[in-house]
């Protein structure tokens, strides 16, 4: 950036500032982190307040996406994932899925190394999952007198 607000050298918003209170939470959750709009580079998205640049948000990878969730997910449930009870992991894996964590090449070994289960448990939680979202097909009569075929007629 050139010229105005924003350029190398402007000191950083304080940090109390209400822009960046209102957004820290959302940028910690996504686990990417904030730099002053100077030092922002080719993707980082630049935010302004007030019509100056304030904050620029560096947006992580993917693949540190998922790693940053399972670390998420831990400290949410205050104990190691492998520890979790079947259930929990079952409800963890509903939740990657919810968040994309299986569109990650390598996503479902990362899961299950982090669960400490295998892949083919991993798939086996997403089965079960997808399956009683599926809706059930509609049953076909079978009563014939319900809807009888006309017969043709003999002679």
């Amino acid at each position: 950036m050139t010229g105005g607000a924003g350029t190398t050298g402007d000191p950083p918003p304080p940090g109390d500032h209400p822009f960046l209170l209102a957004i820290k939470p959302l940028v910690d959750a996504m686990g990417g982190d904030l730099v002053t709009p100077g030092r922002a580079s080719g993707d980082d998205v630049v935010l302004s307040w007030e019509g100056r640049d304030v904050v620029a948000v560096r947006l992580p990878h993917l693949s540190d996406s998922l790693d940053h969730i399972l670390a998420e997910l831990e400290r949410r449930h205050g104990m190691p994932l492998p520890e979790l009870d079947r259930k929990t992991k079952q409800s963890v894996v509903r939740v990657l899925e919810q968040r994309g964590a299986f569109s990650v090449r390598h996503g479902v070994e990362t899961v299950a190394t982090a669960l400490g289960v295998s892949r083919f448990t991993v798939y086996n939680y997403l089965n079960r999952e997808n399956a009683a979202k599926a809706p059930s097909p509609t049953r076909a009569p079978t009563d014939k007198s319900a809807d009888p075929e006309p017969k043709p007629e003999q002679g």
